[in-house]
Order: C-alpha cells, then structure tokens, then sequence
C-alpha cells in the first residue's frame, strides 16, 4: 500500500517559535533575568536546565545531559527516566503499567498504537528529544486514555534568530550507525524549522519457551521447547518540515509535515521438541522463516492560536491534523516435521490505519488568580487489517488456508469536551476538572460477514490540589479516572496464526477498562537538588489482560480477557542533588504491590505480591571540557494473573568531549554487563510455562555532534502544556 495523504484546509495554532501547542507565547521582548521566575499551572519555578520540574499535573525530566539519548533510541532515554520502565522488546510501562498513552508535543501519533509501537520508540532518535514528561495523573485537559497515565515526548526546539542547525553522527562496534540534520531559519514572522534523520539497526535476539502442560489421562505432563535466533536489520527514515507565522502581534498560523518509514528484515531458525509424558519423543520439528515489514506513518497538521487581550494567558488554540499509517508484514518459511511431511508457508499482514484529530482549547485568566480552561477534542479513526496465509508442498505449490485469510475493519469515533477551573486560596491551590466523552465503534469482519457496533458515553473527573509548607517544600494529593479502550485486534475474534503450535485471538466481548488513581505528594526543592516522595493507589475493574489456555495436540492460544478486579498501590522516591562540586546524582525507588482477583477467569481467590525497582545516574563533570556518565536501572517483579514477569536491568557508561561550542564527542556503552533480557512465567495447574526473551543490545557507539549558525540564544520560556493538552 502507498503512502497517501489528504491537504486539510485548516488554520494553524499559534506557536511561540518551534513550541508546541497551548504553551503561552512569551511577553513583548524585554531582557530576561538569568532565572526569571516562570508561573506554570499555581506552580512557581525557574527557567533553568535542571533534570526536574513539576508543575500541579506533571513532572518533566530533561535528557539533555543523557548520553545515552546522544547516540540511542527514544526507548533508550525512557529507560532513565523515573515512573518509565521499558522491556526488550520496546514496550513501556509507568510504575509497573503497561497501559501508556505517549505523546510528541502533546499530540497522539498512530505510530505508537498497535503494531511496531515498539519498533517505533526503539527506531526514534533519541537526540530529538529535550524532556520528557511524566504525567501518572493528568487533568481532564488531556485524554483519559491510558491507565497508567502519560508520557509527553517534548522535542528540541532553537531559540536563535537567522539560520542555526546541527549535524550529528554516530556508529557502533557491531555496524550500527545513526545521524541526521536539523535546521531552522528565523527572520521576521516567519519561522521556518526542518530536520532529517537515519538510523540503521542489527539485532540479534533469541527466544526460549520451555512448557508442560498436564497428561489428564496419565496425570503426568507433556514437556516441549521452542527455541528460536533471530536476526534483525533494518533502519528508520524520518523527515519534518515545519513553518509558524505572525500574522500580526496576536495571531500565529503553523503548519508541519511529517514522515517516518521503518523497514525491517527478519531471518529465523527455530528448532521445537516435544516430549510424551513418559519422557519419550513425541514430534519435532526445524524451521527458517525469513521476512520483511515496513511501517510508513506520516502526518499533515495546521494550527492557529489567537492571544486576547487581558495578559498572555488569555488563549485560544486549534489544531487540525490527519495521519495514515500503512503497515505490512511479509513472511515465508519452510519446516521439516519429524514425523510428517515437509511444509512451506507464507504468512502475510496488511494494516491501514487513518486518524483525524479536530480540537479547540480556550485559557481564560479571572480576578483573584483563577484560571478556567475548556476545549473540545473530536478524532474519527480507522483501521483496515487483512491477514493472508498459505502453504503446501512446494515453495511454488502454496494453497491458500481458509483459516488463515482475513478482512477486519475497525472504526472508533471519539467525541469529547473539557473543562478544568483552577483557583489558589493562599498557600493552598486546587484544580477540578471534567471530561465527557461519546465513543461510537463500529466492527466488521468482512470476510465472515459479521457486523457490530457499540457506543457509550462517560465522565472523567479529576481534582488537584497542591499546598506549599515553606519556599522550598509543597504537598499534593490529586485523583483521577482513567479509562484503557481495548484496541481494534483485542475485539476481533479471528484466530491469528502465529506458528505451528501457537496462535493468538481477540474477545469482542470485552469492556474498557476503568481505573480510579489516587497520588498523595511531597516535595523539597532547593537550587538543583529536590526530593520526592510519592505514594500512590489505583482501583481497576475489568482489567484486559492475557490469557494463555491449551488447544490440544500441542498448541496453545493466547487470548484477552477481562480481569474482575485488581488493586495495586506503592511508594515512589526520588532525589537529585550534588555529592562533590563536579560530581551529581540521580536516585528513583518504587516499592510497589499489587492485587488480581480473577475469579471471573475460573482462577479461585486472589493472587498478590510485591516488588523493588529503581534506578541511578552518577555524573561527574570531570573538567569544564570533559562529561562522565554511569545509569543503571532494574525494574520489578510484575504479577499476572497466570504466573509473572521476571525483572529486567541494565547498566550503560558514558563519556563526552567538548571540543568547544560547535564541536562534540561522545562515546556511550550500553548494556556494558550484558543483562538485558525478558522473563516470563506462567504457573497454573494444568499449564507451566517460562518464556525467556534476549536481545544483543549491548554495544558501544562513537559519534560526535556539530553546531552551526549563529545568533544570541533566547532566554529559555518553559511550559509544562509545551504541546497542549492531548
């Protein structure tokens, strides 16, 4: 399928130059303190570079000093990130939850929806990336979806006037290599920003699956293994253009294109073995698969943002924007049965994805410190999956399989408006918000000629509240509900074939999920040291989740389903500060327990446990030239409600040296212990299975960056909606 868009007939929000969507433009030019005070949502900080800032709704950590987001991906920088945990296949989840919402400059993307969202933080370019922001609670400003809360990726933006830019390469022991160009040209009231980038990737990777499942008939169990290498090569395109223009001092037009292309080649060898209950030899067999996928996502937005009079936070901002995802995977492999007959096979998947994203935000300031913010959010999606297989005797005798060959299409259309009014009351501040929204879907399998629509309306309320104790301490306590949409493969009851003895289906009876969170906070700051405490509940009822059952013969199913209940809660701490005057820290711990009641599963009573994850970042500013950094990470033990997920860690090393303000290099190693990898186990009585995941992401890279272009940099104007509410 081609890449096809549709130019949209939209104005464009109006941006502070290369800011993203709903930041407040910057006052009339006028010389900035060094660190001017900067008001975000009741919160005062200072506009300077450190690792943290919060405001009432969300914390923000930069990754400009992460040598690792130099030279790696955008799944790389997340794994350094407090709250953020990501496995070895790219999947992300917050405090132990992997129903994630991410965002680029607050705006949703397909590409990290579905299939290869993994694959797309993996490829991203980590040095496109500023800060991070981490929001487990967000207000009804933004969209509830997501269980777990928010990642907002906000990308790097220049502040000089004339033409500025930067080059940058990198390339690793094992042949891997990344760069790409950025640039931007300021003069008058246009603005004009653009950056192109490619990163080529090798990855050898391994799976091992070892199960018993129970004999009824012999009550002893029948063992199998299922081994595979795989190796990966591939890379990622992406390119961007955009413009903002001042029409006048109040009103700014913007627009971007955007268009990533990730193509992959897969080779894999798989050996199977299987056991009888007696310890006898049951059936084998050797398999090579080799196989391409290629992801085009791209993008077309145009904005327009209106300042009113009465101050800088009297806005209003629309945004317009449309995206088409093609996404397809092309696969032929060959086995040998031990005993049977030889087989070959191609297997095949087309995903078209389209979205359309309509939405208004208006900020108001009121007498007496009160702010008021409404909006409407309206996005129609669209998603075309076909699923093709065939096999037979011969690579030229392939007869397609019945089973194997489908059409689903999946709409879902989201309408939805806010409101959230915030007012201080002395040292104390509170922000109440709620957000309504009509969701209509409708389903069609149409190779079966099956049909289906649902709708439903609900509310999503939030509260904030925040008190500050002194000039350097504040409390928080905060609520909100979340809601997780179960995608478009979860609700179709096709039966995908994934190999020989394994394949996995959708449950187009299940519900949303709903989870209420709770967060109580603390938190002492002064200069660029801070300390956090935060302890934190969620209540969820119709948990998605998967479920593994056997088939028969060998083969299992792994499906979805709706949990009855479950409960986790925890304490997460964080601290920053400077142990010597060249020599700083980084410290984030989660202890954290969780409960499953999966009695609607046909499990009996309730499984709980708990876990430690944490991680740490040392950086030692050896000489005014010379930048050392060491990070290590492990995340905790997650329960499910058939077994659990083992922890994951890893330990990365860097070092970078400033030639002088242009020129730089760094040398970073990742996975320097080689411990990255992915456990998970599932423990029931009729079914006992360990699945273990390894990827060779360690190497070291070399790369170096080049600043070009001049100009006196703008103070820096920081906003924590940098992207606007998603």
């Amino acid at each position: 399928m081609r890449l096809k868009f549709a130019l949209l007939a939209a104005a464009a929000v109006i941006l502070p130059p290369a800011v993203g969507l709903a930041q407040t433009p910057a006052p009339a030019a006028k010389p900035a303190a060094k660190e001017a005070a900067t008001a975000v949502e009741g919160v005062v900080i200072t506009s300077d570079s450190t690792a943290m800032r919060s405001s009432i709704d969300s914390r923000s950590y930069s990754v400009a000093n992460d040598l690792s987001a130099r030279t790696g991906s955008v799944a790389d920088a997340l794994r350094n990130v407090p709250s953020v945990s990501v496995d070895v296949q790219g999947n992300v989840s917050l405090r132990g939850d992997a129903n994630v919402t991410i965002l680029i400059d607050g705006k949703p993307s397909s590409q990290f929806t579905g299939e290869g969202k993994g694959d797309a933080l993996s490829s991203m370019p980590a040095d496109q990336i500023d800060r991070v922001e981490v929001m487990t609670n967000p207000s009804a400003a933004y969209r509830p979806d997501g269980s777990a809360g928010i990642i907002n990726l906000i990308t790097k933006k220049t502040q000089k006037p004339g033409v500025n830019g930067t080059v940058r390469f990198n390339v690793d022991t094992l042949g891997r290599h990344n760069g790409g160009i950025s640039a931007t040209r300021r003069a008058g009231k246009l603005t004009l920003t653009g950056d192109a980038s490619y990163r080529r990737d090798t990855q050898d990777a391994a799976q091992v699956i070892d199960r018993a499942t129970l004999d009824r008939a012999s009550g002893g169990y029948l063992t199998s293994k299922q081994d595979a290498v795989v190796d990966n090569s591939g890379g990622m395109t992406s390119l961007r253009g955009a413009f903002d223009y001042d029409v006048d001092k109040n009103n700014r037009l913007s627009g971007e294109l955007r268009l990533r292309r990730i193509a992959f080649d897969t080779d894999v060898d798989e050996t199977y073995s299987a056991l009888t209950a007696a310890g006898a030899p049951s059936r084998a067999y050797l398999r090579t698969t080799s196989g391409e996928m290629t992801r085009d996502n791209g993008a077309i937005s145009a904005d327009w943002r209106r300042q009113f009079k009465g101050g800088s936070d009297h806005v209003l901002t629309t945004h317009l924007e449309h995206e088409i995802t093609d996404f397809t995977r092309d696969s032929q492999a060959f086995t040998r049965n031990t005993p049977g007959l030889d087989l070959y096979e191609r297997i095949g998947m087309e995903v078209e994805q389209t979205r359309t994203n309509l939405k208004a935000d208006y900020t108001r300031p009121m007498p007496d410190s009160v702010k008021l913010k409404t909006g409407f959010d309206f996005e129609v999606a669209s998603n075309d999956y076909v699923n093709r297989g065939a096999e037979g005797p011969s690579a030229s005798g392939l007869i397609p399989v019945p089973s194997r060959n489908n059409r689903y299409v999946f709409d879902q259309d989201v309408y939805a408006a806010y409101v959230t009014y915030e007012r201080p009351f002395g040292d104390f501040s509170v922000q109440g918000g709620l957000r309504a929204e009509q969701v209509q879907i409708k389903v069609d399998d149409v190779t079966n000629r099956v049909t289906g629509d649902n709708q439903y309306f609900k509310v999503y309320p939030t509260l904030h509240m925040g008190y500050t104790l002194s000039q350097s301490q504040t409390l928080s306590a905060n609520f909100s509900r979340r809601v997780q949409r179960p995608g478009a493969q979860d609700l179709h009851p096709y039966r995908v074939y994934i190999d020989p003895y394994n394949y996995r289906q959708g449950n187009p009876d299940l519900k949303p999920q709903i989870t209420d969170s709770f967060e109580l906070g603390w938190q002492m700051r002064k200069g660029q040291t801070y300390y956090l405490a935060t302890a934190y509940f969620r209540d969820t009822k119709d948990s998605v989740t998967d479920v593994v059952s056997d088939l028969g013969g060998g083969a299992f199913l792994t499906s979805r389903a709706n949990l009855g209940k479950s409960r986790s809660g925890g304490l997460e701490l964080v601290a920053n500060g400077r142990l010597t005057p060249k020599l700083t820290y980084n410290l984030s711990g989660n202890l954290f327990w969780n409960e499953i009641d999966a009695a609607n599963l046909g499990f009996t009573g309730t499984r709980s446990g708990t876990a430690v994850a944490g991680r740490a970042n040392l950086n030692w500013q050896a000489t005014s030239k010379d930048f050392v950094q060491l990070n290590v990470f492990s995340s905790g033990k997650r329960l499910t409600p058939q077994g659990h997920r083992e922890p994951f860690k890893m330990l990365n090393l860097g070092y970078r040296r400033k030639v002088n303000d242009k020129l730089s290099f760094v040398v970073t190693a990742q996975d320097a212990l080689d411990w990255f990898q992915d456990v998970s186990v599932t423990d029931t009585p009729a079914l006992r299975d360990r699945t273990r995941r390894s990827a060779n992401v360690r190497s070291v890279f070399f790369g170096f960056s080049y600043a070009f272009g001049g100009g006196k940099p703008k103070a820096e104007q920081f906003d924590f909606n940098a992207g606007g509410p998603g």
